[in-house]
């Protein structure tokens, strides 16, 4: 699979000469599914997603306007980046073939694909059962041209109420954000939208079932500040951070993304008709490789590749849940809130004890679990995350505590992908040198390559080659 790039021009220096072994089923994702699948601006009234920005007082909020409303040559329209105040080739960006920018302008594209069809003929849709099933996230629902697939409003909301004054002398991110306008710079807003279809959301065709994924769609994983890099359109120079209220903060962005993430995975599996399917368990919720490992049938040739995770306290073959995000919560929790970090370790473990009781203990837990990540959420939304304590949740994800828990690959993958970001999150806010950085990519690489192939995942080589770029990165400090 071919490495990906991280895009922000902030980290670029950084990552130039970079071509990151691609193991991560992120990249599969992105190349061969569309995965930059944007968020849809209309849910229905159930839906978990976090409530859009009301419009001014008195206002009506008016719809969806298109991409070409953006489209003009004195707007986002232009060839090249030479606009004033944004690049103003953001529509170029979107569309861009040879980049993961562009994917979401070919989100819906890839349904029609041979990969597409494919997996559709295995559903048993026909074009009817395509736009209800997938339209969700491969396009913008409410948009007039589903051929668009994610479509500017997608993420930042219809624009009829904001679209001719955003602009405008006096205009401002505040004013705009109260017209309608989605208030991307927010991480717990920002999270909420792109979680939708790139993890999941409880709106028409947002929900990935396992049986999707078994007909042949890519594993669904997400991290906040890695998506954002790879669909910036955007630069973070110094009329951004004036307009925008300083440069996105990238180690608080990846924090509040897993505490948001873990939310909508509880919020999701609490309701019955998601959690299960017919008389099984929906595995979408639980860990791909608990029960996708090799079968040795007898004694001869056996080989057991379970190894014990103390954060999961289930007994041997019992299907664990997923707790990518719930590791990597705590090991941001331990740093920047170190007093909620013990209550939510306990809570994650009894929510995996109460698999073993019953339904109803299960989701009584999982609600207890979700209200200490909501409030680990608002405690890093709120946390600065410096530079010593950035370099604290590298070693707390490499610690023996948090270590022993990587005995999966998704998430191994998480842990790789954080510290990569906290890392550039460093490099773009000042507090580390991009010479000093890129002397350390050889051994991120070496993190990398050790989770290339998710078949071939070996928990304690990863745990090696983690603590080794984390321990390089230490010699910043």
């Amino acid at each position: 699979m071919q490495g990906i790039f991280k895009g922000l021009r902030q980290r670029m220096a950084v990552l130039r000469a970079t071509s990151r072994s691609g193991a991560l089923a992120i990249a599969a994702c992105l190349a061969m599914a569309g995965a930059a699948l944007g968020a849809s601006s209309l849910l229905g009234p159930d839906s978990v997603r976090a409530e859009s920005p009301s419009v001014a007082a008195g206002q009506t909020l008016r719809g969806h306007m298109g991409v070409a409303s953006c489209a003009g040559s004195t707007c986002h329209g232009r060839s090249i980046a030479d606009g004033a105040v944004v690049r103003q080739d953001e529509l170029l960006r979107w569309q861009e073939e040879s980049s993961p920018t562009g994917a979401h302008s070919r989100a819906w594209r890839v349904v029609q694909e041979p990969r597409g069809q494919a997996i559709l003929r295995r559903l048993g849709l026909d074009a009817a059962g395509a736009q209800r099933d997938c339209a969700g996230c491969h396009a913008t629902p409410g948009a007039a041209r589903v051929a668009d697939g994610v479509d500017c409003e997608g993420c930042h909301g219809s624009s009829g109420n904001w679209l001719s004054t955003h602009y405008t002398v006096g205009a401002s991110h505040g004013r705009n954000v109260a017209q309608g306008m989605t208030d991307l710079v927010n991480p717990q807003v920002k999270a909420q939208v792109c979680l939708d279809c790139h993890f999941s959301g409880d709106a028409r065709g947002q929900f990935i079932a396992h049986r999707i994924m078994a007909a042949g769609h890519p594993r669904i994983s997400f991290e906040l500040d890695l998506f954002t890099t790879l669909q910036s359109h955007h630069d973070e120079d110094a009329d951004y951070a004036q307009r925008k209220g300083g440069k996105t903060n990238a180690m608080r962005m990846w924090a509040v993304g897993q505490a948001e993430a873990v939310k909508r995975s509880l919020e999701l599996f609490s309701q019955p008709t998601r959690a299960v399917d017919g008389i099984f368990p929906e595995f979408t919720f639980y860990d791909c490789h608990s029960c996708h490992r090799r079968i040795y049938d007898g004694e001869a040739g056996a080989n057991v590749t379970a190894v014990p995770n103390p954060g999961r306290p289930v007994d041997l073959g019992t299907p664990p849940y997923n707790d990518e995000n719930m590791i990597m919560l705590l090991a941001a929790a331990k740093v920047v809130a170190p007093d909620a970090a013990a209550t939510f370790d306990a809570r994650a473990k009894a929510f995996h004890r109460a698999m073993l009781a019953g339904r109803a203990e299960t989701v009584a837990a999982a609600q207890a679990l979700r209200q200490s990540a909501d409030a680990l959420s608002s405690r890093f939304a709120a946390s600065s995350f410096t530079r010593e304590q950035t370099f604290a949740i590298m070693d707390s994800i490499a610690s023996d505590a948090i270590g022993d828990r990587f005995t999966d690959y998704e998430g191994a993958v998480q842990s790789v992908m954080a510290v990569d970001t906290l890392l550039g999150g460093m490099v773009n806010q000042g507090m580390v040198s991009t010479a000093s950085a890129t002397t350390l990519r050889v051994q991120i690489n070496q993190a990398y390559a050790a989770v290339r192939d998710p078949n071939g995942f070996q928990p304690i080589a990863f745990r090696r080659a983690l603590g080794g770029a984390v321990r390089s990165i230490r010699s910043l400090r």
